[in-house]
């Protein structure tokens, strides 16, 4: 959810919230001490990091009411992953379900239309309000979207309005209207252990800067908002008890089954499966047991194309910045949450033909950006790193 993101969504952030770990990488460590192999299935034992079958592990998968598939949401190649996954567990368990954090539950009229085969594609972005709601790179999860409109697989609708997470974030539940809450009921309590997690994050969040005194409110909007993707899933798996439902959720929201799971179950969904991705360069040491039944090894393509590392959304004078990946090519020309880019190369902001530039930029050139901020409009290049 752009705007409010209240877990980091860069895999470097996940790798930074695992303090200390003394798991050995038995068995799975690669050359040069990497974590596993691309395409590896490893688990945490109380030995150490060993690798899985993946058939097995999928079998087990299949038997759950609930599987979570966590995601860096700029990754590309977490999205190819679960779409891989979701075809297995779909051939295992053709009475499936596919929720999404992307779409707030007012739009599943669409979401339906589109599983119909109503829809163009540029009609589901478009009335789907993609650009608005979401506005990372459609591109990595059309593929998705695809499938379960090939297999007519129903696509759940799990997230509210941002609207609703920031007022608790603000004021607490118990001010929030009753009819701003979107029928979300009242989440469970949050462990000691996702309580300490969200304090690491919150101590390096924008909201500490309002005071010690909005923690307690930061949790409970996290709470709010793992519970408010946990519900469809649960009610769904209450009008069909023999399906399956698979989640593509941010790994905030899966990790050690804090989140999401843990309000499932709450809401009486007790077999509840949780997979994630693992960058092979991150140490072994992080995958520790009950972080997910299993982590599935990746390793980006070194040809993957340019990206600014920012989240867009439409604003009337360009593209307003939602937020800034660290390290990225935007966070290095200086780019800043709340910038609104006007001209790209000089030509007017518009987020579709914006990508489609910095998917064409040649390595080691630059792109200059007209941008607003505030008052003052300052001229930006962005740097795009040669290839080695």
């Amino acid at each position: 959810m752009p705007g409010i993101s209240l877990l980091p969504l860069s895999r470097f952030a996940v790798a930074a919230l695992v303090l200390t770990a003394a798991a050995s990488c038995s068995g799975a460590s690669g050359p040069a001490g990497d974590c596993g192999e691309p395409g590896q299935w490893l688990i945490a034992t109380k030995a150490g990091v060993a690798p899985t079958g993946a058939a097995p592990l999928l079998d087990r998968m299949a038997a759950q009411q609930a599987v979570l598939l966590g995601e860096a949401h700029d990754s590309a190649e977490d999205h190819r992953w679960q779409l891989h996954v979701l075809a297995q567990l779909h051939s295992r368990r053709p009475q499936l379900a596919i929720g999404f954090e992307m779409f707030p539950r007012r739009l599943q009229p669409v979401l339906d239309q589109w599983v119909a085969g109503t829809l163009s594609e540029a009609e589901f972005l478009k009335r789907s309000e993609w650009d608005k709601v979401w506005v990372y790179d459609a591109r990595d999860y059309l593929p998705l979207f695809h499938y379960a409109r090939m297999n007519r697989i129903p696509m759940l609708a799990l997230n509210v309005e941002r609207s609703l997470v920031e007022a608790v974030g603000r004021q607490g539940w118990d001010a929030v209207p009753a009819a701003q809450k979107e029928g979300v009921s009242r989440p469970a309590a949050p462990t000691p252990e996702y309580r300490k997690t969200l304090r690491t994050v919150f101590d390096h969040h924008p909201a500490k800067q309002r005071g010690e005194e909005t923690f307690p409110r930061y949790v409970e909007a996290q709470t709010v908002w793992d519970r408010a993707m946990a519900q469809p899933i649960a009610d769904h798996l209450k009008k069909q008890p023999g399906a399956l439902v698979v989640a593509i959720l941010g790994v905030g929201h899966v990790r050690h089954g804090h989140g999401v799971a843990h309000q499932l179950k709450d809401l009486g969904v007790a077999r509840v499966g949780a997979l994630l991705t693992w960058d092979q360069a991150d140490a072994c040491a992080g995958i520790v047991p009950g972080l997910a039944d299993a982590v599935y090894v990746v390793k980006a393509p070194a040809a993957n194309p340019p990206r600014l590392g920012v989240a867009m959304e439409p604003a009337k004078e360009g593209i307003r910045i939602a937020s800034v990946q660290a390290g990225s090519v935007a966070e290095q020309a200086g780019l800043k949450g709340g910038d609104i880019i006007v001209t790209a190369a000089g030509q007017p902001a518009k987020i579709d033909a914006l990508r489609a530039l910095v998917q064409r930029q040649p390595p080691g050139t630059w792109l200059p950006l007209k941008v607003k901020r505030g008052t003052e409009e300052i001229e930006i290049v962005a740097r795009f790193p040669a290839q080695p």
